[in-house]
């Protein structure tokens, strides 16, 4: 096709510039710190993101149902199934049938869980400091600040 017979693009054609598109930019941000920490997690424990984000959890709450760290972590539900699997079987959890509901199974951290997780969050807030070392107090305050509101909205929104 001839460039003078090629069609014109409307000027009223709907866009939508990624890189400009904040739902975009903060899943895509989020998923390069998650995979950047994600590598040396890897690298040194063993551990992919779903196990990191359980025992990050189970480090926070001292018992935990799986379900409650699928509301927690947004995973879904075979990710969070086989990535407690893998932490009974490496040792790192506990978990202990609920004696009124079977289906229920609490999660606890074991002493080697604990040992590890002494080992790691520190390494992982070194991490983060370098990662943000790049904003100031204030603007590290205010993105924190930011991040709480659009939360709020879009509990209210949807």
């Amino acid at each position: 096709m001839a460039p003078e017979t090629s069609r014109k693009v409307s000027s009223d054609k709907a866009e939508l510039d990624l890189r400009q598109f904040l739902p975009y930019r903060l899943n895509s941000l989020a998923e390069r710190i998650s995979q950047a920490l994600a590598r040396r997690y890897e690298a040194r424990y063993g551990l992919n993101v779903s196990q990191w984000r359980v025992l990050a959890w189970l480090s926070h709450r001292d018992v935990l149902t799986a379900t409650q760290i699928r509301e927690a972590t947004q995973m879904d539900k075979a990710r969070v199934s086989r990535a407690v699997q893998a932490l009974v079987e490496r040792g790192l959890i506990d978990r202990t049938p609920c004696s009124s509901d079977q289906r229920l199974h609490y999660l606890r951290l074991t002493e080697a869980g604990q040992a590890l997780l002494a080992e790691l969050v520190p390494q992982a807030r070194a991490w983060e400091a370098e990662l943000v070392a790049t904003l100031s107090a204030g603007e590290y305050r205010d993105l924190f600040n930011a991040m709480g509101k659009l939360e709020r909205q879009l509990e209210r929104i949807g």
